[in-house]
């Protein structure tokens, strides 16, 4: 089994405005960085309007692949997300505190609404249509993310990927994922270039990345990380689509969803905009910047 990666560790920093230590990866695949941390709240009206129409393009949408199935990010999957971001290892790979289940729901509403972000949750495809249909949560082993926070240059993504159950680490989920997801960023948003950023030990996810042909641009020994990137020319895109030819996107149906019995906290969330979480928490939840996680 490979040891757990990183790419997307600033997240927190990111997020509480602080320069809070980051850790290595653990099949994650990239946050933001801190050249456009504190740039989001300058975006104009307009340009943030065109994000946040690009962001909900994924609302009702699956990407399915020969291992994995990428689903919409709701309130079903907070849960078993919440348990998940309870480790301290996966604390300290994303460099987050601890959140409150009802500061997860929170969150994750928040994430949806958000205009920068494009976050699926990761499902053992296999797992997930088998008959009769598991519950969705029991399928779940990460997720995956773009982030569009660079203002200067809406062409590039920082991608993150996080492989959360251990069992699945190292069998080709992550690089799936990433796959899929840089497929629909392309196809979809418009994307051409792709970064990760990845704790300098995390030599997995390194290796990950550069077999998806990224190549190292720049190292910080200061936040002891490396950022990779695609530049996805002509030849790029087509080995990009070659390898995503069984990708397949569905409508998320809702017979494939488990059916929930939701909390009067849940119902409130899907209808009434939720104050942020008291700022000094955060788990993969605050705007991304740093880190990778994949396999």
């Amino acid at each position: 089994m490979r040891e757990p990666w990183l790419s997307g560790r600033d997240a927190s920093r990111v997020w509480l405005g602080t320069n809070s230590s980051v850790g290595a990866g653990c099949e994650l695949d990239g946050f933001q960085t801190p050249a456009v941390r504190g740039s989001r709240k300058g975006a104009c009206s307009a340009t943030r309007g065109l994000r946040a129409a690009a962001m909900r393009l994924n609302q009702n949408t699956v990407l399915l692949g020969k291992k994995v199935a990428l689903v919409p990010y709701t309130a079903m999957h907070v849960p078993r997300y919440h348990e998940w971001m309870k480790s301290e290892e996966l604390q300290r790979l994303t460099s987050s505190e601890p959140l409150t289940l009802e500061q997860e729901y929170a969150m994750q509403y928040s994430w949806q609404e958000d205009a920068d972000k494009c976050t699926f949750i990761v499902l053992d495809a296999k797992k997930w249509q088998a008959q009769p249909h598991p519950t969705e949560e029991s399928c779940m082993v990460g997720d995956v993310n773009l982030f569009l926070m660079d203002l200067e240059d809406p062409a590039l993504g920082e991608i993150e990927v996080m492989i959360a159950e251990p069992s699945y680490r190292g069998q080709g989920f992550g690089t799936e994922a990433a796959l899929l997801m840089m497929s629909y960023g392309m196809t979809k948003l418009g994307l051409t270039k792709f970064e990760a950023k990845i704790g300098q030990e995390n030599k997995p996810s390194i290796r990950m990345f550069q077999k998806l042909h990224f190549k190292q641009v720049a190292a910080s020994n200061v936040f002891q990380e490396v950022t990779l990137r695609l530049a996805v020319s002509e030849p790029e895109r087509l080995w990009l689509l070659e390898q995503t030819s069984h990708m397949e996107e569905k409508p998320y149906r809702a017979e494939l969803v488990e059916p929930v019995t939701a909390t009067q906290y849940e119902k409130e969330s899907w209808h009434h905009p939720l104050a942020k979480p008291e700022l000094g928490m955060g788990s993969k939840r605050p705007v991304p910047s740093v880190h990778s996680t994949a396999s």
